[in-house]
């Protein structure tokens, strides 16, 4: 939790965002739990859990997920109306679509590849 506040926190000094990247990665990092049970099932222990050991169609949903939720409260705590209820939604699906597809660039050049 302590990691993911200064993490936001650092981005906030950064890009003069007033403490919404703090709160959006703070959000990621308490649901972070629930997320790997929903995404990895029985095969998620706490101890003894290893991303190799998981498909991509896993890790790409999780990653997915935790994206979705931190533009969500970004762009809600950023725009802070019901009225702009489509204009957050439009930009957590555009922002969130090019964040996914870098990741899993990244993720994927970085990998080790199996044989």
């Amino acid at each position: 939790m302590v990691t993911s506040f200064f993490l936001g926190f650092i981005i906030d000094i950064f890009s003069d965002t007033m403490a919404l990247h703090a709160t959006a990665t703070l959000t990621v990092a308490y649901i972070r739990p629930v997320l790997m049970r929903f995404c990895f099932g029985v095969n998620y222990e706490f101890q003894n859990f290893s991303f190799k050991n998981t498909t991509k169609v896993q890790r790409l949903t999780f990653l997915g997920l935790l994206i979705l939720i931190h533009q969500i409260v970004f762009f809600s705590l950023e725009i802070i109306s019901l009225s702009h209820v489509l204009l957050i939604f439009k930009r957590v699906l555009a922002t969130g679509i090019v964040t996914l597809i870098l990741c899993a660039l990244f993720s994927s050049l970085f990998s080790p590849h199996s044989e």
